[in-house]
This record gives structure tokens, sequence and C-alpha cells, in this order.
């Protein structure tokens, strides 16, 4: 079989695409050993007038003969002017999308190799269509695919190059407190490599391992402020434990209002599980939450959330679904009714902060243990008539 003319490498995130290209890059430029054969160009474009300087640059990088001879490798990288933007919709853009059409398509793979990398992208047009039919063509991170399952690949390919392994428990934490951000998962499971790796020989049995506990404690919350302290004692039904966060919150100067939304955004996701689960929709097991199940119920109600796919506490279907497992998980499950109560305590506390502004700490304690105590320890109002 005939060697493809080229290489395109697209997607939506451009780490990931530039990370791909990267590999194919330094494949071809190991073979290269004239330093003048190996050539990288910047196809980031701000208006049409950079359009055709980044093509007209691709056309004399081909057509220039090695001094030495040998195969050459050209690689144009940062493409972002085959996106749906203002500059890629331009007429001038779509004439050198052409110009780029027709010089990609006599490139002499066996004279050059030409690797092209571009994010975003629109794929609509006719130009990817030839590309996956002409060229060697990768989608990195298809959008048709299920977000959280890409990026659990890109952590344990990470792990695998680092020499490490993660557990499925510490990937799924890593996942919840990092977001849909490859270029920061990829670093933290870096940092989490070095320090669980062979040379921590302190840790005898968990060298070269990721542990849960290993993220709880190194990785910060960059995804949503959600993992407050207060916020997963509450959520486990400690009052001890949550009585002691709210006094190092406040001890360090923190405020209530984060702490209070935190409980929310938890409580929103708690009561539409409590709803699932009681309508047998779905089960929540040993190891979290029935998959299949999940799926069933966002296909049956996930149009009613006007179909977004934002991250949003206000969508349970818009959740990690381990994360979701774990804060089902991490306690009894309340019921409904307490679920509703907890809601309404989390409003009366923040219209009580307004009124004893000074007083957050008080209201916050006050409100954790109507909640928390156990119903036979709870103040029980007399009658006084």
């Amino acid at each position: 079989m005939p060697a493809k003319p080229f290489i395109f490498i697209c997607g939506p995130d451009d780490f990931l695409v530039n990370r791909l290209g990267k590999e194919r890059y330094d494949a071809f430029a190991a073979e290269a050993t004239d330093e003048f054969s190996r050539e990288v160009l910047n196809g980031f474009a701000n208006n049409v007038a950079e359009v055709e300087t980044a093509v007209n640059r691709l056309r004399e990088a081909v057509q220039t003969i090695s001094l030495f001879g040998g195969k050459r490798v050209v690689w144009l990288k940062d493409v972002n002017f085959l996106a749906d933007t203002v500059t890629g919709r331009a007429e001038g853009t779509l004439r050198q999308a052409e110009e780029l059409q027709a010089l990609l398509g006599g490139v002499k793979p066996d004279e050059v190799a030409v690797i092209v990398t571009a994010a975003p992208v629109d794929r609509r047009r006719s130009f990817f269509k030839w590309c996956e039919a002409t060229a060697d063509y990768t989608l990195v991170g298809d959008e048709g695919r299920e977000g959280s399952a890409a990026l659990e690949q890109v952590a344990l390919a990470e792990a695998e190059v680092q020499g490490v392994t993660i557990a499925p428990d510490a990937l799924g934490l890593l996942l919840a407190k990092v977001g849909a951000n490859p270029r920061l998962l990829v670093e933290e499971v870096r940092k989490l490599a070095t320090y669980a790796g062979p040379s921590t020989e302190l840790r005898a049995g968990e060298g070269g391992v990721i542990t849960e506990a290993h993220v709880e404690e190194l990785t910060p919350n960059f995804a949503e402020g959600d993992f407050f302290e207060a916020a997963e004692a509450f959520g486990r039904g400690d009052l001890k434990w949550t009585l002691a966060a709210l006094h190092r919150h406040f001890f360090a100067g923190g405020d209530a209002r984060p702490v209070i939304t935190a409980l929310q955004n938890r409580n929103r996701l708690l009561l539409q599980l409590r709803v699932l689960i009681d309508t047998e929709e779905l089960r929540l097991g040993p190891r979290g939450l029935d998959k299949a199940g999940f799926e069933r119920a966002a296909a049956a109600y996930g149009r009613h959330f006007g179909g977004s796919a934002e991250k949003s506490s206000y969508n349970v279907f818009t959740q990690n679904l381990w994360y979701l497992g774990k804060l089902a998980g991490s306690g009894r499950l309340p019921s409904l009714r307490r679920l509703i109560d907890n809601q309404q305590e989390f409003i009366g506390a923040f219209e009580e902060i307004i009124r004893r502004p000074g007083e957050q700490e008080e209201v916050m304690r006050e409100m954790v243990v109507r909640c928390l105590a156990p119903v036979e320890s709870k103040p029980v109002a007399l009658n006084q008539g």
C-alpha cells in the first residue's frame, strides 16, 4: 500500500493534538541526522494575511531540497485558521485552504514527511473529508466520544510513560479534581508519578502505583472548588469532623459563602440521585453507581435539562459517574425529605449570615448541628401552653 502524502492530526484540544504531533515529528526527526532537514513552522494566524504567510512558508519548506540528501521532515503546528471563527470563515482563508489542499496533495512522502496539526477545527468543511480520505488522518479527542473516557486514556497513557499505574479510585478522584483540562491532567499525573514512583522506598508496597490517598493529599481541586473539607465531612454525615473542619476554615480567614455553595452543589446532585434510586431507575452498589442504569436514565431524562453538556450541579447527567458514586456512597444516602430539608437549611444559613455577618462560624455550626445531629439529641420545642 503506498504511503499517504502527509500526516494530518486535528481535534478540539490543542494540547492533545500537539502532543501527538510532536511524537510523530520526533520519530521522523530521529532518522534525520542533518539538523537542516528538520523544520517546524508556526501555523497560528490572527488574520487572512497571516494565513497566507503560513501556507507560503509551508510551500517553501516542502519544495526545499536537503543540502546533504536524505528525507526531510516539516511540521506545521498550531494551525487555527481551519476553525469556525471569523478568520476561518473569511473568503481569503477559504481560498488559502484550497491552496493548502493542492500543496499537501502533491507532497512526495519518500522525499519529505509533512505533519500538520490543527486545533480547534470545523469538521463540516470539505477540506477535512478530503484529509480523511487522503492523509494519514488522526482525530484526537473525538467529540462523539464520552469526555471522561477520553481524559481517562490521557491519564493512563501518561502514567504508562512515567512507568507507574493509577488505581481506579485514584483515577476517578483525579478527574473529578482536575476537570476537563488535559494539560493540567498530564502535569498532575507526572507530579503524582514522581511521588509514587519506585524511588519512594519508605512506602513499601506502594511504589509505582498512584493511589487515592496520593491524589487526596497532593492534588488541589482545580475543577469547581467543591472539595472543601467541611463539605466532604458533611457529606459523610460526620458531625464532629464537620465542626472541626469549619473551625479550621474560619480560623484561616475563610468565608461561609463558598462552603454553602459547595454544600448546595452536592445536595442538588444527591437530590437527583435520590429520586433516580427511589424510582429504581438507578442502582447504588458497593462499587458505586450502575453505569448501564445511569446511561439509560440519561437517555430518558437528559432532554429535560435543555440538552446542555456543560458541567453543572443542576444536571446530574453532566457529572463524572465515579464522582457521583463517591458522593452517594460516602455515607448512607439521606432520604429525599432530609435532602430537601438540608437545602432549606443552606438557604436559611445564607440569609442568617446577611443578618449576622460577624458571626458566620456560629451560624454554620448551628446549621450543621440541625442537619447532622442524631434526632434524639436535637433540641425539642416545649409546649408552653
